[in-house]
């Protein structure tokens, strides 16, 4: 049976009005603007902000859709004005979600030999293609190995795989940046945590040799590579991030695909090499 954000994520006892306030102005939006945008007028807008008013339903979802909501809070836009969720959730390994599974795992392998994987909001690893594994190989703590595995986690923890990332401080800087940019999209509480937690890592003794080793690539141009040392020697790596478009169930919604190519000719042999272990 699917879920609901009733049963995982509701804030049953904020008022709708207050809740769409929060959202507002953590978009930066007036209410005249949003009033426009959203084919209202500013003096009913105000009235339901107050709780003076109720919205209708489509108006929820005609203000959550210009407001960029997640669909995980638009149903708890939903509930806290007394309708029923709008759209479902389910676990990925649910019956109705075979076909965006088969999907997920359909491009992990189409990306070997290189490196891929699929993450959920909180950075929780829900697949991965063969060649994600010889990249773990060595990690200190084997708990961070132990599911979910939180890729942020592994990746900066001074006993995951901090010690063998040769340009560590760009590659922290970058991963806590686009972190705190989740936050600020999202207003998650447990992202908003788990940055706390990341940035209070302690980088030193353990990783310093790996960073005294840090060293500018030419892709450092366009993006921030990933230097991971393994067992086949340096690996320079660019990520990018694929999403579902226009996804209406919320698991797909917060699903995302991270998908790693080889900098340089080097590295494209090198995990070719590490694809035979």
């Amino acid at each position: 049976m699917a879920t609901t954000s009733m049963q995982t994520h509701a804030h049953p006892v904020v008022p709708f009005g207050a809740l769409l306030r929060a959202w507002r102005q953590r978009r930066r939006r007036s209410q005249l603007d949003l009033a426009l945008d959203a084919e209202v007028s500013q003096r009913h807008l105000s009235f339901v902000e107050s709780g003076r008013a109720a919205p209708s339903r489509d108006m929820i979802v005609r203000l959550a859709e210009q407001l960029d909501v997640p669909l995980r809070e638009r149903n708890a836009l939903l509930l806290a004005a007394g309708f029923a969720p709008l759209y479902p959730e389910r676990p990925l390994d649910d019956p109705a979600m075979q076909a965006a599974r088969g999907m997920v795992d359909l491009i992990l392998r189409a990306h070997l030999p290189h490196p891929a994987l699929a993450v959920d909001r909180h950075w929780h690893m829900v697949a991965a293609n063969a060649a994600i594994a010889p990249l773990m190989l060595g990690v200190e703590d084997t708990a961070l190995l132990a599911p979910p595995v939180n890729v942020l986690r592994l990746s900066l923890h001074p006993r995951g795989l901090a010690p063998r990332i040769a340009n560590l401080p760009e590659w922290r800087a970058h991963l806590l940046e686009r972190l705190r940019r989740q936050v600020a999209t999202s207003a998650d509480p447990a992202l908003v945590s788990l940055l706390e937690e990341l940035a209070a890592f302690d980088v030193g003794p353990g990783c310093s040799a790996a960073v005294g080793m840090a060293t500018t690539h030419p892709a450092s141009g366009i993006a921030v590579p990933l230097q991971l040392d393994t067992a086949q020697g340096r690996l320079s790596l660019i990520s990018t991030t694929t999403v579902f478009g226009t996804p209406t169930e919320v698991t797909l919604s917060e699903l995302a695909i991270e998908a790693f190519y080889p900098a340089d000719d080097v590295t494209v042999e090198r995990l070719k090499r590490l694809s035979r272990l």
